[in-house]
């Protein structure tokens, strides 16, 4: 029933559960079995809905509308789940046929109409919710992210290599997950998208998860598997823009509904979409109820938003543009928008995380919007990933004249909550896969991809890599086919064993991250970060501590192919400090220089501290030391 109420957050811009109203529902009706149908057409002129119940009749079953609210409505008895239909909608001479904005299935791709569906479920993921998400998904967490893609992670070859569905992907991942040490998943948007090579990104079903997979309800099996694990789930969400397909968003009514009517604001040049019209309280509405609709139906535990930066700018990417009222080229009405998503997700889900992908400087995009901030509780950091790919591309001789585009990031480090992404963007359209960016030959290139992940997780912030990353695949990714498995397959092969050696390091990586608190909970902190030495520009040696309240991490990077002998590394209490790490073990398939699990410090000055280390510096590796602390004065 829409009520009063309703209608004003609607048209308020506030309304966050439209899709308890909007849509398809099945019902009942002075006691007869049926489907309530609703949909925003505010300027048509005549709407009816059709389906398998009425032969696709456009008379059979007109709608009512509510003018005050735009809204067409009308319940059809007999129609049962499953059942397919659209809305036939009139303007003048235009006539077309709509898939429901706020279906919750619809039919698999390349067909096009919604499905009647009934969202139930019986979840079993209590106590994830009531303390697990809490646990493992605050700022204060280790968050390790394995980025997913779910059609192409996994496929069977003996059906025609053929997609596994939610429920077949589900036992794997899990395993997978658990046995590498993330904390999170992060999925490439499963809403239903008409065009499968964009890869969730131009979204026509904002309600409905993409039927290529499966039901509604076998998504969230999946998701209560990840979370009975303790494993966080992060779905991809574009709130920036939509295809032109017909049967979607675009010109919906016959006018501009969704999108801008200038189309200066209104056309998307990079992507050939349409952008949200944010000045209208409706689509405000539309777009809020669908961010709340993945956290409460299918507990999502983070909302990533998509293309934040786009959003921001009137001019982005535009040659022609239309200023603010201010004469600027900010979208003031989107950037509301974005603030108002993330005081309404904060305020129904406070354990949740919003994460922003924002490619500029912006200020406080992960700050409170009562201190002017945009209110995302993350945003990754572009800078740290365009800067650290560049470096790691050059071949080892040049390094020491970029080495600014390793100690550059620090400068900023904590301007922001930030997540350091490897993500899918930066291993398709001919960019490569991550081993294949790296310079030399074969062992060189597995010891420059260690080297890249073993500093990653011990930079500040939390972590993000695509699938395919951890075992250093060395096509790029293609959403066609799945990920190449069989390069760790084959025991005997010595490739299979550098595979395999990055895999295992991985493992570490996060184990170790996971387990020191004295880490992750200072990712956003300054304190929790200090140079030893960022100046050892010709050898390309980085030196620093991560320290929390018990310990300190001595972290040393050498960017070269040449071992450092006798390297001398300052540091702030004497003792024994503990080799934990060493990217260039035999066990990961380095070449087994190191520090026989440690090195007592010595009463030598170096580096503006009291003590120092004499250490074995190997090729191409970071090597990691703990320290217990001793002086109450060196804790944070």
């Amino acid at each position: 029933m829409i009520t009063e109420y309703d209608i004003y957050l609607f048209k308020e811009g506030t309304h966050t559960k439209l899709y308890e109203k909007l849509g398809s529902h099945i019902t009942e009706f002075e006691g007869i079995k049926g489907v309530h149908f609703a949909v925003w057409a505010e300027n048509a002129d005549y709407v009816s809905v059709i389906g398998d119940f009425n032969n696709w009749n456009k008379q059979s079953h007109p709608l009512k509308k509510i003018d005050k609210a735009g809204i067409w409505y009308g319940f059809v008895p007999g129609v049962e789940k499953g059942t397919l239909y659209k809305y036939h909608i009139v303007k003048g001479s235009f006539s077309i046929d709509k898939a429901d904005p706020f279906a919750f299935f619809t039919e698999k791709p390349p067909g096009t109409a919604s499905v009647v569906w009934d969202i139930s479920y019986q979840w079993k993921d209590e106590k994830w919710i009531k303390e697990g998400r809490k646990k493992f998904n605050s700022l204060k967490s280790p968050i390790s992210i394995y980025e997913i893609h779910i059609g192409s992670w996994r496929r069977v070859p003996e059906e025609n290599f053929r997609f596994l569905s939610y429920r077949e992907i589900a036992e794997l991942l899990v395993e997978y997950i658990k046995e590498m040490g993330f904390t999170h998943v992060e999925f490439l948007p499963v809403m239903e998208h008409p065009f499968y090579g964009s890869w969730g990104y131009q979204i026509t079903g904002y309600f409905a998860p993409t039927s290529r997979y499966g039901t509604p309800q076998d998504l969230m099996y999946l998701i209560d598997i990840l979370h009975q694990n303790n494993i966080g789930v992060i779905l991809d969400w574009v709130p920036s823009h939509f295809p032109q397909d017909g049967h979607g968003l675009a010109f919906f009514d016959g006018t501009h509904l969704y999108e801008y009517e200038d189309w200066r604001k209104r056309y998307h040049p990079d992507w050939g979409t349409f952008v949200f019209d944010y000045s209208k309280g409706e689509v405000r509405s539309f777009l809020l109820s669908s961010a709340h609709f993945w956290i409460e139906k299918y507990h999502a535990d983070g909302i990533r938003v998509d293309a934040v930066a786009s959003m921001l700018y009137l001019d982005y990417s535009r040659k022609e543009w239309t200023p603010n009222i201010y004469g600027g080229k900010e979208n003031l009405e989107a950037i509301d928008f974005i603030k108002k998503l993330n005081e309404s997700i904060y305020r129904d889900f406070p354990d949740v995380q919003t994460i922003a992908e924002e490619s500029t400087a912006w200020p406080m995009v992960s700050r409170p919007t009562y201190i002017g901030g945009l209110g995302f509780g993350m945003k990754w950091n572009m800078g740290w990933m365009n800067d650290t790919l560049f470096y790691f591309s050059k071949d080892p001789i040049y390094r020491k004249y970029h080495h600014d585009k390793l100690t550059f990031s620090i400068w900023y480090a904590f301007s922001e909550n930030f997540i350091l992404p490897l993500s899918h963007d930066e291993v398709v359209h001919g960019k490569g896969s991550l081993i294949s960016k790296m310079p030399g030959d074969t062992w060189q290139k597995f010891a420059n991809l260690r080297l890249l992940f073993g500093y990653m997780w011990f930079h500040p912030g939390k972590k993000l890599i695509f699938m395919g990353g951890e075992f250093a695949q060395w096509r790029e990714w293609n959403h066609e086919e799945s990920l190449d498995w069989h390069l760790l397959e084959e025991d005997k092969n010595e490739l299979a064993k550098l595979h395999k050696g990055v895999q295992k390091w991985i493992k570490d990586l996060n184990r170790v991250y996971r387990n020191e608190p004295d880490i992750y909970e200072y990712d956003f902190e300054p304190e929790g970060f200090e140079w030893i030495d960022f100046s050892d520009v010709n050898q390309s040696v980085i030196c620093f501590l991560r320290k929390g309240k018990r310990k300190f991490f001595l972290v040393v990077c050498n960017f070269t192919p040449v071992p450092r002998f006798r390297y001398r590394v300052g540091v702030p209490e004497g003792g024994f400090w503990k080799e934990i790490l060493n990217s260039d073990s035999e066990f990961y398939c380095g070449s087994g220089l190191g520090n026989f699990g440690g090195v007592h410090a010595q009463d030598i000055p170096q580096h503006n501290r009291p003590f120092s280390l004499e250490i074995t510096l190997p090729p191409l590796a970071v090597v990691v030391f703990e320290k217990e602390m001793i002086s109450k004065n060196n804790t944070v």
